[in-house]
């Protein structure tokens, strides 16, 4: 697949998709001003370079009946990761976790449960797998902002935000 780097048209698409991932090609060609298959067609090189990895809701956890949505931070031996991942992703209630490049606290663990007691169930599946729990947090709420470095950057003929909130762009000539 093909190495070079992202252009302006291809930042302004997964901008747009972070805005709105329910956006059909039309919709993101019209707000980034290409046609619905040029979107089509970055949107597959992007999935196919892995730039895309995935698309995905925003769960309201406890809307959904989670009320307990917790973090654990933990260590982990940093040669043992790899074969450690895929074990604890498949814990039920683990929902999302992070590895971290330095330190004895190198692995965030998401979960959410529905009592305590599966918690403290989660809690020991991680332990049983090799993970150290150093310290867990009650999640409140978590906000999300879309990352503006995929909009295209400043300068002549470049397209920019017009400051609206329908997320367009306009060209700044």
């Amino acid at each position: 697949m093909d190495d070079s780097p992202l252009d302006d048209v291809d930042r302004s698409i997964l901008h747009q998709l972070q805005l709105n991932a329910r956006q059909t090609d039309t919709e993101i060609g019209e707000r980034v001003d290409v046609t619905s298959t040029t979107v089509r067609n970055r949107l597959d090189k992007l999935e196919g370079k892995g730039v895309i990895r995935g698309y995905h809701p925003e769960i309201n956890y406890e809307e959904a009946g989670y009320p307990l949505h917790v973090m654990f931070v933990c260590t982990v031996n940093p040669n043992k990761l790899d074969s450690l991942a895929d074990q604890i992703l498949d814990i039920r209630g683990v929902v999302t976790t992070r590895e971290l490049l330095g330190g004895e606290r190198n692995v965030h663990v998401e979960v959410v449960a529905g009592t305590v007691r599966e918690i403290e169930e989660i809690r020991n599946e991680l332990a049983d797998v090799g993970m150290t729990i150093t310290s867990s947090e009650i999640i409140s709420e978590t906000q999300v902002q879309s990352w503006d470095h995929f909009y295209p950057q400043s300068g002549p003929g470049a397209r920019q935000d017009d400051g609206t909130d329908d997320g367009s762009v306009t060209d700044q000539g």
